[in-house]
């Protein structure tokens, strides 16, 4: 039998679900573990092979849609649901809302501010990675793939640029591509590092998604210093639910929200 996710001797404490995947999630996470007031937990979707341990009791794996995470937050009393999913996990975050709305559980969204081009930088936007990959051109390129590994196959409709491809698992099934040179690696990456990656591989064109905050930054400025363009995949609309920016301002929703009312003077 699993472990339970929350502490069954704390049922006066309020539980909050993170539903994780970033950086920002588990610097939340961080910061309730060591939080006594609540009773916090963290779920990833499992698309990493080996996740990095996490400070709060772990779920790994899907709720199975909405209807599932609506069951989950009511079976678990969840008083708090937080969304901080990747910019990218759509299909997580419009779950999350239509769960959040169906069992009156409050939700709201820690998502990182998306980049902005600064003076220098050479963007293409495009709308999806499918698109991103007619960006390209027909002229054979040099292209840095900084996409993650689940729609890299999309650039199998391009075989005649050069790739490289980093990610932090291997892409499966590998890539049916005539050269392609594979990294792994996790951020952050630092942008001098990243401008000698560029160079060592005679880069072309970077691809990205624009995925915000400074973990993998680097690419960006660090192509932004060469003159590289990059073909910058741009996020579709976000669920509307209340947002917010960092872990500060997500601790002051959650004491606002879930404190008791003699923590507010009242």
């Amino acid at each position: 039998m699993a472990e339970p996710l929350f502490d069954m001797s704390a049922m006066d404490r309020p539980r909050i679900l993170i539903l994780g995947g970033t950086t920002e999630a588990r610097e939340l996470a961080e910061r309730l573990a060591a939080d006594r007031r609540y009773d916090a937990a963290i779920s990833l979707a499992g698309r990493t092979a080996d996740p990095r341990p996490q400070p709060l009791p772990t779920r790994i794996g899907g709720f199975g849609g909405a209807e599932g995470l609506a069951a989950s937050l009511k079976a678990e009393n969840i008083a708090l649901l937080i969304d901080a999913t990747h910019p990218f996990a759509a299909r997580i975050s419009h779950n999350a809302a239509a769960a959040a709305d169906t069992t009156g559980t409050p939700l709201f969204a820690l998502r990182r501010p998306a980049w902005e081009a600064e003076a220098g930088d050479r963007w293409t936007r495009v709308e999806s990675v499918a698109k991103a990959v007619s960006a390209l051109g027909e002229a054979p390129r040099r292209v840095f793939l900084a996409i993650g590994r689940q729609e890299a196959f999309h650039f199998e409709r391009a075989p005649q640029h050069r790739y490289v491809v980093r990610s932090v698992d291997p892409v499966t099934p590998p890539l049916a591509l005539p050269d392609i040179t594979a990294i792994l690696a996790c951020g952050p990456f630092a942008e001098s590092d990243e401008v000698e990656l560029l160079k060592q591989h005679g880069i072309d064109v970077v691809v990205a998604k624009n995925s915000g905050g400074t973990a993998t930054y680097g690419k960006i400025a660090a192509a932004r210093k060469l003159g590289l363009e990059v073909v910058m995949v741009e996020r579709h609309k976000p669920a509307d639910v209340a947002t917010v920016s960092d872990c500060n301002e997500a601790l002051e929703r959650i004491h606002q929200w879930l404190s008791p009312v003699k923590d507010r003077g009242v």
